[in-house]
């Protein structure tokens, strides 16, 4: 089995890179919602999620805020990362999809964890 190419493997095409920067930035925004509105309903299904629900005993110690933050900065992040322009700071727009990820994945685990 030959496993050697005569022609060096090159690495993507910039065109090819903003592309598949793009489409992790609208699969992220995508699926914010979703992760958002299944981590809660995960969280709520639990014994501790009804009791916190029903009579507000076992609530999350974490505070809204830190949600809500976590919320927008993957918002802010992705669209960020689509408007801006192709072709320039792709470094720039991949640490965007970066962040947006962290964030959204952050998000589900704080509101996952918290209940």
């Amino acid at each position: 089995m030959n496993t050697t190419t005569e022609q060096p493997v090159a690495a993507l095409a910039p065109r090819q890179r903003d592309r598949l920067i793009s489409g992790w930035a609208i699969a992220g925004l995508a699926l914010l919602l979703p992760t958002v509105v299944l981590s809660w309903a995960v969280v709520l299904s639990g014994d501790r999620g009804t009791q916190c629900l029903m009579y507000g005993e076992g609530c999350s110690t974490i505070p809204g805020s830190a949600l809500y933050a976590a919320f927008w900065l993957a918002l802010a992040a992705g669209v960020a990362a689509l408007a801006w322009p192709r072709g320039r700071g792709t470094y720039s727009r991949a640490w965007a999809v970066c962040v947006q990820w962290g964030a959204q994945l952050a998000l589900g685990a704080m509101i996952l964890s918290g209940a």
